[in-house]
């Protein structure tokens, strides 16, 4: 089974801060998904519908769109779409590392 490289801060910091100081676990769930498919599989960004990202983190449609929400709030991720109806595309950003 491959690995996948994660910041420790994404461990140490970012979890207690989503999950308890935020408390929005969801948040960290779909961070996590979106490491994953853009920074663990040496990409830039990668595009998912809301659904996909229901069906792969568990979680449901809702709780996906509030969490997609907070983290571009928080600036966690970038969100492009070319329109309103198209499936978006995400980066993952790591503010961290200034």
């Amino acid at each position: 089974m491959p690995s996948v490289e994660i910041d420790s801060y994404v461990l140490d910091t970012l979890l207690a801060d989503l999950v308890g100081h935020d408390r929005r676990p969801s948040a960290f769930i779909v961070y996590l998904f979106l490491w994953r498919h853009t920074l663990g599989s040496d990409r830039g960004s990668t595009q998912v519908s809301l659904a996909e990202l229901a069906v792969a983190t568990g979680l449901s449609r809702r709780s996906v769109q509030e969490a997609l929400a907070w983290l571009v709030k928080r600036r966690l991720i970038s969100r492009q779409r070319e329109s309103r109806t198209a499936v978006p595309e995400y980066s993952v950003r790591r503010p961290w590392l200034r």
